[in-house]
């Protein structure tokens, strides 16, 4: 940020005007914010990935079947045998279900098994585009109904499904959020060591989360900005962690410069011009590697770059403007009881983080060596990482009465009726594609075509597992069928078929985005640094810290808590998140480190740099992995495998990677991290080390409108 306007942006009368903006901002963002669900687009479209398969079924399927039609099973069992009564009794609640709100088409069964102790009965319900959220009281309709004498009943199926993750997630984002706050005024408590200076990075905060859900609101509702359920909470996690992140940073500084400066105004404008362009760059990383998500062939993925972009953009406005206008009204007070007060000592530079730089600058190399062998070590874990997708049994943390219905009718032998393969086809040739699936191992016979302007459509009942390994290989193996059929133009969809096709844009979008991302980091870090050597060791250090993260956490899901498989996008997920966020530690350190090297050197330099920042920068990324950690209370395997990984990685990268990993490859290698620029052949043997409390009339610039 240019000193001047920094000056201006902290004056005696513009902080007043900030402020007046942001609440006007606070008033509107809020308004519109609270009618984001109103325009969330949980359908199918919105996840799949238009090139699909699935989807072109879907497309195609649409004069035979309504894609929000939510097919939903009531299973009964009875483990000492179903009587003629039980069998008798079950059909006339398949009438009672017939005449409920939302039922769709004919309902079939009961269904016995032929072990002759478990029956199902299917029922189609459709209640319009955001049907799902009218689920779990339709579930409980259900359950008032259905019953078996000394049985039990489970309502499961795509409809059980979805009123059981509803109940789950009901609620899930205010819970998010308000543990995310709770966990953040913690830690700050703790960093700032006072009862009133927390309040005031939580409320910038909550400010750009409010104006952030205004303004994307209003892109949802009027620029086709496509919102779902999943981006809307890691929305609310990211803008927390992460402006509590940046506000760290500015307080720390702007703590420094008011020992150094007697009018408060005048420190803020030093301090925001020295902090800025590392806050700048921390965001921007964020942002762009956010929107690489655009190339992502999963709508969800794609979906969720621009919507966590837009809130950390805000977010950066709101800490730069909001944070240091309410800073410099409050006072020096704010910081009570250890006001910093003009011409004290700046205890950064004796504390722990002082003492580790004098420490590892004793050995340098050797300790870069063994920290880079251990993390080694610790990427050995991802050889044990299973990303073929997590089967329906294992997606909850908790028993779920949807699961534990399949997994009944699994045991009876019944497959889950609402889990079909679905077939489109020219109608000249159906009797061709239906021949060619028989025989295909999980596929049952198919039923009789349904024909409607030359195209044929047709299910076939799925033996296996929605999400299992062996159902997408039947669905592959069904494709390869009807695909060989010449001039069929067949597809093949269904639920499980959306689980492959996901599963394979996830495999396709790890390849692409990931190095993609890499590369607008480098660049980013290039432009910052002005050099080309140090970028390259900061992306490799990120880049072994994610190894190590993810291998650690992978032997913990397999070893500790029993999650034995991931979701085919988790690694994606994860990379994005620790290595767009990582990096920031990394730059707080280094620009400051570039900034010390101009009149210490960079040996020097380095040294100083970990002192200064070390401390804030380690309670950035406590606060950082606190509100990942968050996600793990969330009874959902993926979000609890997402949430450990990212807060582990966090915390390796703030403890390990960036203050000991970085500091000690700058001690080792000295100006040459600068290379080409001209800090690389500076003879550093002739700077000597200047005052620790310099004078600020020396400084070259003089901030406007401060006196």
């Amino acid at each position: 940020m240019h000193a001047t306007f920094a000056g201006r942006l902290t004056g005696r009368s513009t902080k007043w005007m900030v402020l007046v903006f942001w609440l006007v901002a606070l008033g509107v963002g809020g308004t519109f914010g609270s009618k984001l669900m109103d325009v969330q687009n949980n359908e199918a479209s919105s996840w799949l990935p238009a090139s699909a398969e699935s989807t072109r079924a879907l497309e195609r399927l649409t004069p035979f079947y309504d894609p929000d039609t939510i097919p939903t099973v009531v299973a009964y069992e009875k483990k000492s045998g179903l009587t003629p009564a039980d069998i008798a009794a079950a059909k006339e609640q398949a009438t009672e279900f017939a005449g409920l709100e939302g039922v769709e088409g004919k309902v079939v069964g009961p269904i016995p098994s032929q072990d002759g102790k478990a029956m199902q009965t299917l029922v189609n319900f459709n209640f319009g585009a955001n049907g799902w959220m009218e689920m779990p009281d339709t579930a409980d309709r259900l359950r008032d109904i259905a019953s078996v004498d000394g049985g039990t009943t489970f309502i499961t199926g795509s409809g059980g499904q979805a009123a059981d993750a509803s109940e789950v997630f009901g609620g899930i984002d205010g819970a998010l959020l308000f543990s995310a706050l709770g966990i953040v005024i913690l830690i700050l408590l703790v960093t700032y060591r006072s009862p009133v200076l927390w309040f005031l990075p939580i409320s910038c905060s909550v400010v750009a989360l409010m104006a952030a859900e205004g303004l994307i609101y209003a892109l949802a509702k009027y620029a086709d900005l496509t919102v779902n359920g999943q981006s809307q909470s890691i929305l609310s996690i990211l803008v927390i962690g992460a402006g509590t992140d940046y506000a760290l940073l500015l307080v720390a500084r702007y703590r420094e410069e008011l020992r150094r400066h007697d009018d408060r105004h005048e420190a803020m404008a030093f301090a925001l011009h020295r902090a800025a362009p590392a806050i700048l760059a921390s965001a921007s990383t964020v942002v762009a590697g956010m929107l690489c998500l655009l190339f992502a062939e999963m709508n969800s993925t794609a979906g969720l770059g621009p919507v966590t972009a837009i809130g950390v953009a805000v977010t950066y406005l709101v800490m730069v403007t909001l944070l240091p206008a309410l800073l410099v009204i409050c006072g020096r007070w704010v910081f009570w009881p250890k006001r910093p007060t003009f011409g004290s000592d700046e205890p950064t530079q004796a504390g722990f983080w002082r003492r580790s730089a004098d420490r590892i600058s004793r050995a340098p190399r050797k300790v870069w060596a063994v920290t880079t062998a251990v993390l080694l070590l610790a990427c050995l874990g991802t050889l044990q990482l299973d990303t073929s997708g997590i089967p329906t049994a294992e997606q909850y943390t908790t028993d779920i009465e949807s699961v534990d219905g399949q997994q009944m009718l699994a045991d009876h032998g019944l497959a889950d009726a609402s889990n079909t393969l679905q077939v489109v086809a020219n109608a000249d040739e159906a009797d061709q594609v239906s021949d060619a699936l028989a025989g295909i191992a999980g596929v049952g016979k198919a039923g009789d075509p349904v024909v409607k302007d030359g195209t044929a459509f047709f299910e076939a009942p799925l033996q296996g597992d929605v999400a299992s390994p062996t159902t997408f290989t039947s669905i592959e193996e069904a494709r390869d069928a009807v695909h060989a059929v010449p001039g069929a133009d067949g597809l093949v969809g269904g639920w499980s078929a959306i689980y492959l096709d996901t599963k394979i844009a996830s495999t396709h979008d790890n390849k692409v985005i990931i190095p993609l991302i890499l590369l607008v980091v480098l660049l980013i870090l290039v432009a910052l640094l002005r050099a080309l050597t140090a970028p390259l060791i900061l992306l490799a250090t990120v880049v072994l810290s994610f190894g190590a993260a993810l291998g650690l956490s992978t032997l913990l899901f397999v070893h500790v808590l029993g999650f034995e498989h991931t979701d085919p996008s988790f690694p994606l997920f994860a990379f994005v998140f620790l290595v767009a966020l990582g990096i920031d530690y990394n730059i707080f350190l280094m620009t400051r480190v570039r900034e010390e090297t101009q009149v210490r050197g960079t040996r020097a330099g380095s040294i100083v740099a970990l002192g200064s920042t070390g401390g804030v920068i380690t309670s950035a990324g406590l606060v950082l992995a606190a509100t990942f950690a968050v996600l793990g209370t969330i009874p959902l395997v993926f979000l609890a495998e997402l949430g450990l990984t990212v807060a582990l990685g966090i915390l390796l990268d703030t403890m390990i990677v960036r203050s000991v990993l970085v500091t000690a490859i700058n001690l080792d290698l000295g100006q040459r991290i600068w290379w080409p620029s001209r800090l690389a052949s500076r003879d550093e043997s002739e700077l000597g080390s200047p005052p620790e409390q310099p004078d600020p009339a020396a400084r070259s610039w003089e901030p406007a409108n401060v006196g």
